[in-house]
């Protein structure tokens, strides 16, 4: 079983940058591809971005590509979302997720384990 916690969210203003972190536990980090979804009050789950176990693919929506970033520290079972020139249609609540397709995944069912999702808010 794997544990999720994210951290770093909050309130930024629109072209600002946050860094989300994620780090789990319990079980072995680098035998899961990880990714980030987000959530928007009444809509639905949508995917962020995602990379496989070694760090060596990375996926994004378009929405967020070329302005977030996602990497992974394996010594510190940690993976990192960075969003630089953020709007305010990227808020949301960002989650977490391991999946065991190593070769990374861009949809919600794939991924096995969720954190419990930290608010990113842009103002404008």
């Amino acid at each position: 079983q794997v544990q999720l916690v994210e951290s770093g969210g909050g309130l930024v203003q629109a072209g600002g940058s946050l860094r989300l972190s994620c780090a789990a536990s319990g079980g072995t980090f680098s035998s899961y591809a990880m990714g980030w979804f987000r959530q928007a009050p009444g809509k639905e789950r949508e995917f962020v971005a995602a990379i496989t176990w070694s760090g060596g693919s990375t996926y994004y929506a378009d929405s967020v590509k070329g302005r977030f970033t996602i990497s992974r520290d394996n010594a510190k079972n940690t993976v990192y979302l960075q969003m630089n020139s953020l709007k305010p249609e990227d808020t949301a609540v960002y989650y977490c997720a391991a999946s065991g397709y190593t070769t990374g995944s861009v949809v919600a069912g794939d991924f096995d384990y969720w954190g419990q999702g930290t608010q990113v808010t842009v103002s404008s």
